[in-house]
């Protein structure tokens, strides 16, 4: 079969649009788990139908890959909008295009190779608020967010184009994870691109405020030379507890330990420590014998609001606290009850339980009654959500979800999802002829394999794998000897099993 050939003789009027796109080869041919991924190709449900071409990483990889990709249509449904001037034209003069929404300002790289793959990408510095992702979202087909925008269950249920979220950040606690899965959205995140950067900040805090040196340059700035020493200590000798000692915990755990800290930690799950660092069995232990205090929890119910008064009051006289973690699990209202009182010596925080949704001002008691307090105590550290603000972390970050996404649009490849199942399939190739790639999302029941084999039956399953996770389920399969005529009848019977979610072709 010569699939663009085979499309240039199909007969269509303005009554039966075309229900197929050409797309050029893409030869980026980016390697995946399961062996070489496939070249670029992409078909839908009724949310959207394209496939981008070309890439920005790789380049010798891709010039090895090019020689055996093969020219690769996408399939349109029925329902697929063609635009003005395509109706009646035996090929449609455009590619039907992805259209990516990206916020928070994300690394410009990560824009900048989603518009080499081909895609339609719109970049936005700030967050937006539930009512202009319900305005906007629509409109797109993937979405790229940090730690401010929230992708509730009422945006989900408002953008059924909506096929992908990208999380340019360690966390996804701000998406619903489970809704969107129930939806077929995959969700991408990039769990350990910017530890480092966010373990640093943390060895510096710990230094400035054993120092006091926030407060010293204040005074300076405000033409006041105050030379003491009254307060200031060396970190050496002294003990860091670390709440939380996973990619982030772990790194600085090594870091203190360079600089002659002792360190212990407490962690939920036992975990093998790192250089000479005590895994402590309660928190309450943990508090009671650290010089300094840091969290690097996720945000779940069991870690919100998990330092409170109890906790501060549990820790040394003259400690240190730092959260670089989620602003919900402290109580930021006793967290200053605790420096007014002069209970602890210092803290730093990066992160709030509400933060504004742009640069510029707005940190203020809208946030919280306990924001003007912060403001005025001495010895604390306020950064607005910094901790993976670095130029290594940004662009690390963005080449990976960028990747994510662009993995799981092209080639269906879910590895990575934080609420997928994780599959993939090695390449179809340029002598995989008249193959097909179903991608089939599913509430995970009984007989729903059966139902699948059984369409497809009346042809040559190549590779098929299949997982599931939790209620949601996910097929991909690859089939042989399959014409052009057949494939709307392909994807419409898949579409209309009793468990179907989402179905793409990639053809």
């Amino acid at each position: 079969m010569s699939g663009p050939q085979k499309i240039r003789r199909s007969s269509v009027s303005a009554s039966e649009p075309p229900k197929t796109i050409p797309i050029p080869t893409n030869p980026s041919g980016i390697a995946s788990m399961a062996g070489q991924s496939p070249s670029a190709q992409f078909s839908t449900s009724p949310r959207l139908a394209t496939s981008p071409g070309g890439t920005a990483l790789g380049r010798s990889f891709q010039q090895a890959a090019a020689a055996n990709a093969r020219q690769l249509t996408a399939f349109l449904p029925p329902t697929y909008p063609i635009p003005e001037g395509d109706e009646g034209t035996a090929t449609p003069t455009r590619q039907g295009k992805v259209r990516i929404l990206l916020l928070e300002n994300i690394n410009i790289d990560a824009a900048n190779f989603l518009k080499a793959q081909g895609y339609e990408v719109d970049h936005f510095t700030k967050a937006f608020s539930e009512d202009e992702l319900i305005a906007k979202l629509p409109a797109y087909h993937a979405i790229g967010i940090r730690s401010k925008t929230k992708i509730t269950p009422k945006v989900i249920d408002a953008c059924p184009q909506l096929l992908v979220i990208g999380c340019f950040c360690i966390g996804t606690n701000q998406v619903d994870l489970q809704h969107a899965a129930r939806h077929g959205i995959a969700v991408f995140n990039s769990p350990f691109s910017n530890s480092r950067s966010v373990a640093e900040l943390v060895i510096g805090e710990i230094i400035s405020l054993s120092r006091q040196l926030v407060d010293r340059t204040s005074e300076m700035r405000a033409g006041i030379w105050n030379k003491v020493s009254k307060g200031c200590w060396e970190i050496r000798g002294k003990t860091l507890g670390i709440v939380g000692y996973g990619h982030i915990g772990s790194q600085l755990s090594v870091l203190a330990e360079s600089f002659g800290m002792n360190v212990i930690y407490y962690d939920v799950m036992p975990i093998m420590p790192l250089g000479t660092a005590n895994q402590v069995a309660t928190l309450d232990e943990m508090l009671a014998n650290s010089d300094f205090v840091t969290l690097h929890v996720p945000e779940i119910p069991d870690t919100i609001g998990m330092m409170g008064p109890e906790q501060f009051a549990q820790m040394k006289d003259g400690a240190y606290f730092i959260n670089n973690a989620r602003g919900k699990v402290v109580d930021l209202g006793a967290l200053a009850d605790a420096l007014e009182s002069g209970k602890l010596a210092g803290a730093a925080v990066d992160v709030f339980p509400k933060e504004p949704g742009s640069n510029g001002p707005g940190f203020n008691e809208t946030l919280g009654d306990f924001i003007p307090r912060l403001r005025k105590l001495p010895n604390l550290i306020m950064t607005p959500h910094v901790g993976g603000s670095t130029e290594e972390a940004q662009r690390a970050i963005g080449n990976e979800v960028a990747t994510a996404l662009t993995r799981y649009l092209n080639y269906g490849t879910s590895i990575g999802s934080v609420n997928f199942p994780e599959v993939d399939l090695r390449a179809i190739t340029a002598d995989d002829e008249a193959h097909i790639r179903v991608c089939h999302v599913h509430r995970n029941e009984p007989g729903v394999l059966r139902a699948i084999n059984a369409i497809l039956g009346g042809h040559n399953i190549e590779k098929q794998f299949s997982d599931s996770k939790g209620d949601i389920a996910y097929l991909m399969a690859d089939i042989s000897g399959v014409q052009y005529e057949e494939v709307k009848d392909i994807y419409e019977a898949i579409k209309g099993t009793r468990a179907n979610i989402l179905t793409r072709l990639l053809y």
